[in-house]
């Protein structure tokens, strides 16, 4: 049997998926039993559409669950090193500009399951994470992005 993918995340996200988990499971899960019923009690099911939606539902509803189960199951927490500050890693947000133009950005790097790049929060599995984790303050990097490749030089982590 193939082995499962490894799921790194911060004690926070894991915490949030646990919550996650609960919704689903004790809240969400019963909302769309009930609205089963209720579409169910419409008469002939081959042409209700409330049925087929409250049916889809519950299928996205039960698929969130065994995946967020899987990554649980799976989780390994991001370990915080204050002591290294110098060298890009799991768990660090790094602050590097763009060269030559000198625009700034910053970056948590975290598991897929924690990902969200609107809030500065990117995956480990991305080009730009990939491209950085394993490098130092002060080093020039090459990023393959979807644009096409770009330097930054790393300034902070932390």
């Amino acid at each position: 049997m193939a082995e499962e993918k490894q799921h790194y995340m911060t004690e926070e996200g894991k915490q949030k998926l646990e919550e996650e988990l609960h919704y689903l499971k004790t809240e969400r899960r019963q909302e769309v039993v009930e609205r089963i019923k209720i579409a169910r009690s419409f008469g002939d099911l081959s042409e209700n559409s409330e049925y087929d939606a409250a049916k889809d539902e519950q299928a996205f509803v039960e698929g969130r669950i065994n995946q967020i189960e899987q990554m649980l199951k799976n989780a390994v927490i991001i370990e915080e090193d204050a002591e290294n500050n110098t060298e890009v890693a799991l768990g660090k947000t790094v602050k590097f500009k763009e060269l030559p133009d000198g625009e700034e950005e910053v970056y948590t790097i975290v598991g897929s399951a924690e990902s969200d790049p609107l809030e500065g929060k990117i995956s480990n599995d991305s080009p730009m994470a990939q491209s950085l984790l394993g490098r130092k303050v002060g080093e020039e990097v090459t990023v393959n992005t979807p644009g096409g490749e770009i330097e930054v030089e790393i300034l902070e982590v932390n």
